[in-house]
């Protein structure tokens, strides 16, 4: 794979020129990180209707934890996937974006191998409080393919709740808290937490499993693919993480052992491209204004030049590329039909109706694009497969992730409030949205800069934000940082949060790198965007890696 690391390899560069032949010293923060081993409570929960007791420590996980403003906007999505800011809530722990929760299972307390499930939220790539996934008096069921923690209860896996700072949180000077890569650095602290007190917590933290979905999916893989980075050192040494001493050096590690990750939303920079790739030709373009419609034929065309440039290619060495996109997007079908059908499944006859559920809520849609006969897929209509997806559910808008102040759409959308400096609300991080930002005085694209995309990344705030675009960009670290060995990568076969180009584009990176076990990837069957929805599967393959890689050292 290509190399695309040129403003963090520059900030590497100039991290290691002030750190050359400096001896790994203690982290500055190290012994006030430290677990108290007794510090704990003890709940009481119900695993497969037996009774389990389970120990619950709770901590923050810097030393240096970023002060957070107690008021924040409300936590309630808007028309556009945004929280509202008309609503106000006054945080009870203004703490709980840099804190974890460690449950262990009583038969496991004297289990220094066992796995440690790192679970982070952050869907749309939001700030997300810690949470309790496991509460005193719940009942919890391993063998439900809805309830993670059931099933890691019930391997006696130690089980971790992880806060995180991202878009959308308010600092104590109301500045942005949370700008990329805080969300990633935040995680990466964790881990680190993690390892500096595996001498006192049951478990190993050579066993990290990291899971989320969705923007925690892409948090996830970002972890997964960057460890031991030294391109986050300064990050993390501003929060006072575990391991980082004085002098910019590391004593601790922060890679992973696997990664569960559904719907990653990755690659953010160029994820507008590939989504007005696949989709151009099968949307509705006489409902789409002027703006939208030449903003998708621009985005659209820049697509194939890009994947090119990645040098990602197939299992048999075939060069991924827009002309062989849809053959490797047919394959991943056809894995997954007859999967289905193998295991009893059935498809409908073209003509009839596939059902499946969405939210709750049970709904069909014609079978346009497929044939299947004696358990094999026979004929397969790529086209009439992607339409059939956006009959499920509506395509996002133009362009599909950076789409503040450009191409007519009005208010914060997308994901810009996750890049920029920390006190302006958001900042256009591609080449379209920079270059068609409409709204005067956001200090934002070319109209404020007076400054096209190209000229703006030559400039110092051009190059902190491209920063931002790749740090947290599995695809941007897959050459300089340590990736997990096992990936266990789920995407919906009707979830159109983001292109399936995308997903295929990640999968083969991954897999092809000689440090990777396995990678192992599905386009899961009528599944929407989603996640753990496949728990018992999931849980299987996590035992077989495990099992495989043997007993930590």
């Amino acid at each position: 794979m290509k190399l695309r690391h040129s403003i963090t390899g520059t900030l590497l560069a100039t991290l290691m020129s002030t750190t050359a032949g400096a001896a790994l010293a203690e982290g500055t923060y190290d012994e006030a990180l430290r677990l108290d081993p007794a510090n704990f409570t003890t709940l009481s929960v119900t695993v497969d209707g037996a009774p389990m007791t389970v120990r619950r420590y709770e901590a923050v996980y810097a030393g240096a934890p970023a002060a957070i403003n107690p008021q924040q906007p409300a936590r309630r999505m808007g028309p556009g996937g945004s929280p509202t800011t008309s609503e106000q809530e006054t945080l009870a722990d203004t703490l709980a974006f840099q804190k974890l929760i460690i449950y262990v299972p009583e038969s496991s307390v004297e289990n220094q191998d066992t796995a440690m499930i790192f679970a982070v939220n952050n869907g749309g790539w939001f700030a997300s409080a810690v949470r309790s996934s496991i509460e005193d008096g719940g009942n919890y069921v391993s063998t439900s393919d809805t309830d993670k923690a059931g099933a890691a209860l019930a391997a006696g896996y130690v089980f971790v709740d992880v806060g995180t700072r991202s878009r959308g949180l308010v600092a104590a000077d109301d500045t942005a808290a949370g700008k990329a890569p805080a969300v990633v650095v935040d995680a990466k602290a964790a881990i680190r937490f993690l390892r500096l007190n595996d001498d006192i917590l049951p478990g190993s933290a050579e066993r990290i499993v990291i899971t989320g979905t969705s923007g925690g999916g892409g948090l996830s893989t970002a972890v997964a693919a960057s460890g031991n980075d030294p391109v986050y050192y300064p990050y993390l040494a501003e929060i006072g993480a575990a391991g980082i001493g004085a002098d910019g050096t590391s004593s601790l590690n922060d890679d992973v052992f696997a990664v569960i990750a559904y719907c990653p939303i990755t690659d953010l920079g160029h994820a507008d491209m590939a989504y007005e790739w696949q989709y151009q030709g099968v949307r509705a373009t006489s409902e789409l204004s002027d703006l939208a419609r030449a903003a998708s034929t621009e985005l659209a065309a820049a697509y194939p030049a890009y994947l090119a440039g990645l040098n990602v290619t197939l299992a048999d060495g075939t060069p991924l590329t827009v002309d062989t996109m849809p053959d490797a997007l047919r394959a991943e079908l056809v894995k997954t039909i007859e999967e289905h059908l193998a295991n009893g499944g059935s498809i409908p006859a073209r003509g009839e109706m596939f059902s499946y559920t969405n939210r709750g809520e049970t709904a069909e849609v014609e079978n346009t694009w497929i044939t299947v006969a004696d358990g094999k897929v026979t004929e397969l209509d790529i086209d009439a497969f992607l339409t059939f997806v956006t009959q499920t559910s509506q395509l996002k808008a133009i362009p599909a992730f950076d789409r503040t102040a450009n191409s007519g759409n009005e208010g914060v959308d997308g994901e810009n409030s996750l890049f920029g400096p920390a006190d302006l609300a958001y900042a256009n991080f591609t080449p379209y949205g920079w270059n068609n930002n409409s709204v005067t005085g956001d200090g934002s694209g070319a109209d404020d800069t007076g400054m096209d995309w190209d000229t703006y990344l030559t400039t110092d705030e051009g190059r902190a934000l491209e920063a931002q675009r790749q740090l947290i960009n599995p695809l941007d670290h897959l050459t300089t940082g340590e990736a997990a060995p096992y990936w266990y990568l789920r995407h919906g076969m009707i979830d159109r949060d983001t292109a399936f180009a995308v997903e295929i584009t990640l999968y083969n990176a991954i897999r092809a790198l000689p440090e990777v076990v396995d990678a192992n990837f599905k386009l899961a069957f009528m599944t929407p965007h989603s996640g753990d929805y496949d728990v018992q599967e999931a849980y299987r393959w996590l035992a077989g890696a495990l099992n495989a890689a043997g007993t930590p050292n």
